[in-house]
């Protein structure tokens, strides 16, 4: 059996409450258990409740953590709109080649097709994740620029097999 709870043990536990301490804190204070001082401070009418502060806490990182998504979903769509631009813009390709395997290159006037419809691919993965991340107000536009992108990435691809069919080198 430990030692007896004395009046200086209760008015200790109360003034360490007063001042904001938590229960553990009490206990290794005055040199008891978390128990006792759980008890003596039921006595007192006390409580170590910290759900308020929790619930602000949890609150708090909720909100934390929605701010970083937006901007997540942010970076994505400039993501997107960077991957879009190089549809259209020059480019270079190459490949080692020949008996020797000479590195060889060729600039393009726009990405080969197949190139094209990996960008598109990428840019189209970007936007939907960012759809999860922070959807859009309203989120019924959503399907509708999936649904457009995914009908775009497939006219690349049928343009990719009509192209394929002309012997054209360059892909275009």
């Amino acid at each position: 059996m430990g030692r007896p709870i004395t009046d200086k043990d209760r008015r200790a536990v109360c003034r360490h409450h007063a001042a904001g301490m938590a229960r553990n804190e009490i206990a290794r204070k005055i040199g008891r258990s978390p128990s006792t001082v759980s008890k003596l401070a039921a006595e007192a009418g006390l409580t170590f409740d910290r759900g308020p502060e929790v619930v602000a806490a949890t609150e708090a990182r909720r909100i934390d953590l929605a701010a970083r998504r937006i901007t997540l979903a942010e970076q994505l769509h400039q993501d997107a709109e960077k991957l879009r631009e190089q549809l259209w813009q020059p480019c270079t390709v190459g490949a080692f080649g020949g008996k020797d395997n000479v590195w060889n290159d060729t600039r393009l006037e726009q990405p080969t097709f197949g190139d094209q419809r990996q960008i598109l691919a990428a840019a189209g993965t970007a936007i939907e994740k960012s759809f999860k991340l922070a959807p859009p107000a309203g989120g019924e536009g959503a399907g509708e620029v999936v649904s457009m992108l995914g009908q775009l990435g497939e006219a690349l691809t049928r343009a990719a097999a009509d192209g394929d069919d002309d012997g054209s080198a360059d892909g275009g």
